[in-house]
């Protein structure tokens, strides 16, 4: 697919990828190399093309999710490593993707992991950005209890980058006042404010990464990574997904 070029419409962003966009779609689980191969195209293009320094966060629902693990009836703080440790499967999974195309990378873990990857340091992660690394941030904050939603907020907050961007996928593509793929009539926002996501309970991110990225006047885009070409067009400000501003106004359609 061939996309034009155009100017970015950000200069240093986070992409939250969940651990879901990686499974294998026939069974919904695992990772799916060619998911990731494909994710890893995009961004590393997208980076190359547009000169837009990109962290990613990632999620590891296709693997063990924390909260599933309590609900079974384990300990939850001890399901919640266990959910950390899934991101980190993730990371060098999608660093060995970017990597096999030639694009310089560093993972970097909340969790001390030195033969595998960096500790989690600001001021380093913001030098591989400039650099023009792309830079993976894996075991979520490196506490239970919070989600890797959480995560992208905040490492978004401490790497002073320019917006969240919330790839989503299994077909929604956005905002929704209800669940599009069980009610056919949903109405999908073009625009919302963060304090529209809280009050109004729209299901997109958990109420701490939204409060939190309020907070920091952190805008967040989401959109459906899993369309081929929406990486490169978010990143140029092309009028796809939602975004969450933090400016008033009334929620588009």
């Amino acid at each position: 697919m061939t996309i034009a070029m155009s100017e970015p419409a950000y200069h240093r962003v986070v992409l939250k990828l969940s651990g879901e966009a990686f499974a294998d779609t026939t069974v919904g689980y695992g990772i799916d190399a060619a998911i990731v191969g494909r994710i890893a195209e995009e961004t590393a293009k997208a980076r190359a093309d547009l000169g837009v320094e990109i962290a990613v966060v990632v999620g590891g629902g296709n693997i063990f999710r924390g909260l599933a693990g309590s609900e079974r009836g384990m300990d939850r703080a001890r399901a919640d490593y266990m959910g950390m440790l899934a991101t980190v499967m993730n990371a060098l999974a999608l660093q060995d993707a970017l990597e096999h195309l030639g694009q310089p990378t560093r993972v970097q873990t909340a969790i001390a992991m030195a033969q595998l990857a960096e500790p989690f340091i600001p001021l380093r992660a913001i030098r591989h950005l400039e650099k023009g690394r792309i830079v993976i941030f894996a075991a979520g904050t490196g506490n239970p209890f919070f989600t890797t939603d959480t995560t992208a907020a905040l490492r978004a907050a401490e790497i002073r980058a320019d917006a969240v961007l919330k790839g989503t996928h299994s077909g929604v593509d956005g905002i929704y006042d209800s669940d599009p793929r069980r009610n056919p009539a949903a109405v999908k926002f073009a625009r919302v404010t963060h304090r529209d996501i809280i009050e109004r309970d729209l299901a997109v991110m958990d109420t701490s990464a939204i409060a939190l990225c309020r907070e920091n006047q952190l805008p967040i885009v989401v959109f459906d990574v899993t369309e081929p070409g929406n990486i490169h067009r978010v990143l140029t400000g092309e009028p796809i997904g939602t975004l969450v501003s933090p400016v008033s106004k009334h929620p588009g359609t």
